[in-house]
């Protein structure tokens, strides 16, 4: 097997988008790595806060019936631990790269066939921000369906953004426009790089009645000690 592999690349508005694949000397394991023009967004080495982002939010998620979002495609990590809770009756998951729906579509990605094969699943091609700030959400098939869950990794944290566009949805308004598309009962969860942030987490509670930031630790083998992410827990 090549020790380096780029299974696909793509020329998009926001930059050179490519999916790396890549044997790690030090742990002799096969990494998948996604990269947007010079920026590293995503390795399959650190995947740790992603996945608890799913099971954090949905251990909150009442009901033995699930609906759930998820905002951020990436390399499937949150959207497969969701879909490991039986509760779990459907799933959305959004993304606005098409080319990222299309590496899973083709199953380039190890676990690709476990997400898209899923009859729960649904790969949604959209602005994730757009639809959570209409009035139809986030089902284009019903208009005003509201979810038990919605989970979010798209930007680094709620100040270093993606693209300046994700902005508004970081405000009281924003949130509020989210909380329409949540049920009385239900979740919103959101991944970010940074430790907690108190000021985020009061302006989360202008609109949801409590906010948990979990810290959520995993060994680096390239510091040799611990990295951390943030997984912020609205219900």
């Amino acid at each position: 097997m090549r020790r380096f592999e780029e299974l696909a690349w793509s020329e998009t508005p926001r930059g050179e988008i490519s999916l790396r694949r890549r044997i790690e000397p030090t742990l002799k394991v096969d990494v998948y790595e996604v990269k947007l023009g010079d920026e590293f967004l995503m390795s399959s080495l650190f995947t740790v806060a992603e996945v608890e982002l799913a099971r954090l939010a949905l251990a909150r998620a009442k009901g033995d019936e699930l609906d759930v979002v998820v905002g951020g495609l990436g390399l499937g990590c949150t959207a497969r631990a969701a879909l490991e809770d039986s509760r779990v009756r459907s799933m959305v998951v959004v993304d606005a790269m098409a080319e990222v729906i299309d590496w899973h579509e083709r199953e380039l990605l190890p676990e690709s066939a476990r997400l898209v094969r899923d009859p729960r699943s649904r790969l949604l091609l959209d602005d994730f921000f757009a639809l959570a700030a209409s009035e139809e959400g986030f089902d284009p098939d019903a208009p005003g369906r509201t979810f038990d869950a919605v989970l979010l990794d798209i930007d680094h944290t709620p100040h270093h953004l993606l693209h300046p566009d994700h902005a508004p949805f970081y405000t009281v308004d924003g949130l509020r426009r989210l909380r329409s598309h949540v049920k009385p009962d239900g979740v919103f969860a959101l991944w970010s790089d940074d430790p907690p942030d108190a000021q985020f987490c009061a302006l989360v509670e202008q609109v949801f009645d409590h906010v948990d930031a979990h810290v959520v630790s995993f060994a680096n083998f390239l510091t040799g000690g611990e990295s951390s992410n943030t997984v912020y827990v609205a219900h």
